[in-house]
């Protein structure tokens, strides 16, 4: 009987110790659960702060989206009642301005934010240039050098007396007691390298270059061209010493006529333009212009006058002493057979602009490479010759009604 009453307590406590390690073991096992859960919670959490931030910037975007847009203007002149702007369109209004905008930045051209219903001023814009204005400066320096380009030995000196140096020597012309040179005007028929001297200064000089062609100047809304050529000189004049180049200047240089139409006017506004800031009351000191045209008879006579265009520099075609050397420049990398004579192409090729002569170089050498040799023959220079003739034959030639054969 006694064994029996000792096994009994031994089953009790052995069926205890089996209850607390199925007891420990769940505890585990929940502790490792709340753990994950909580874990869980906290990535829940975050993004749940995640979402409510986007769907605030959603919010914010259609908010943007739903508000009226804004018109862009120009103030003129402030009173007690409000200011005189601009917009953007041209015409002119007294509108009020918004009480939290410092009045210190309320002066004349500051560029503004107007509502669109109301059009009163809601906040003062930062200065900005047109974008082709900004694109107009040159960043990667043309690869054209003054070497490279044959036969213009005295129009390259003038151009580097106007432009290179009163940048390095400004003390000499005020120990002269002189204005040094504004602008250059380059002429000449097409072909002859007028545009190839602009790579060639933009090159040679460290000044910031500023490259248009005159025909972007041009818009369509009245006073719009205007700005852009004042927009060009002021950043011209923010990056001094810097040099403007405009080619096809004849696009709004032409005379000034009586009788024109609303298109023409607008031009004659930006060449007004044009001639306010080349001679005006702001000064372009450390900066000059650099104008190219192939019609120089069509130009005003305004923009020639000295002040402006100091100097007109006609680029010619080359004669024989400039074709030989414009040939040396062209084929100074090209191989060559010991039978081609430069100066015997020299003299075939009168008449040839420097941009023919290249053509040719470039269509003798076309030749021996599609036949596979590795110099260019006297032979070559023979069928480029004949295929150059031809070229500007047929173009000498055209009509109108072989425009559209």
């Amino acid at each position: 009987m006694a064994s029996e009453s000792d096994s009994q307590p031994n089953d009790v406590q052995e069926s205890l110790k089996s209850s607390v390690r199925r007891l420990q073991s769940e505890m585990r096992e929940l502790s490792e659960s709340a753990h994950q859960l909580l874990t869980e919670k906290m990535v829940l959490e975050n993004e749940v702060s995640q979402v409510k931030k986007r769907a605030n910037r959603l919010e914010e975007e259609i908010r943007n989206l739903r508000s009226p847009p804004m018109i862009i203007g120009y103030i003129q002149d402030v009173t007690d009642e409000g200011a005189i702007v601009r917009s953007s369109n041209g015409t002119v209004f007294l509108v009020s301005v918004n009480n939290r905008i410092d009045s210190s930045r309320l002066v004349s051209g500051a560029r503004v934010a107007l509502n669109q219903d109301t059009l009163s001023v809601i906040e003062i814009l930062d200065d900005s240039w047109d974008p082709l204005v900004v694109t107009a400066e040159i960043i990667d320096r043309p690869d054209v050098t003054f070497d490279d380009i044959g036969g213009l030995d005295e129009q390259i000196s003038k151009l580097k007396e106007t432009v290179e140096l009163s940048f390095r020597n400004p003390e000499a012309f005020r120990r002269f007691g002189i204005e040094p040179p504004k602008g250059i005007l380059l002429t000449g028929s097409p072909g002859t390298g007028k545009t190839l001297l602009a790579k060639a200064v933009a090159n040679s000089t460290d000044a910031v270059f500023l490259g248009i062609v005159a025909s972007e100047l041009a818009q369509k809304y009245i006073g719009e061209g205007g700005r852009l050529v004042r927009e060009l000189f002021d950043l011209a004049r923010n990056r001094a010493p810097a040099i403007v180049f405009i080619d096809e200047l004849d696009a709004i240089g032409s005379k000034r006529l009586d009788t024109a139409t609303s298109g023409d006017r607008e031009v004659q506004r930006t060449l007004m333009q044009l001639l306010a800031e080349l001679d005006g009351f702001e000064s372009l000191e450390n900066v000059k212009v650099i104008a190219a045209t192939n019609r120089p008879e069509l130009l005003d006579e305004a923009l020639l006058r000295p002040g402006r265009f100091d100097r007109v520099v006609e680029v010619p075609m080359p004669d024989e002493e400039a074709r030989l050397a414009i040939l040396s420049v062209h084929t100074a990398n090209t191989p060559l057979t010991k039978g081609v004579s430069l100066e015997s192409l020299a003299r075939k090729t009168e008449g040839f602009s420097g941009a023919e002569i290249m053509s040719l170089v470039t269509e003798a050498g076309v030749t021996a490479i599609s036949e596979g040799r590795k110099k260019v023959s006297k032979s070559d220079f023979s069928k480029a010759l004949l295929a150059v003739e031809r070229n500007l034959d047929n173009k000498s030639n055209i009509s109108n009604h072989r425009l559209y054969d």
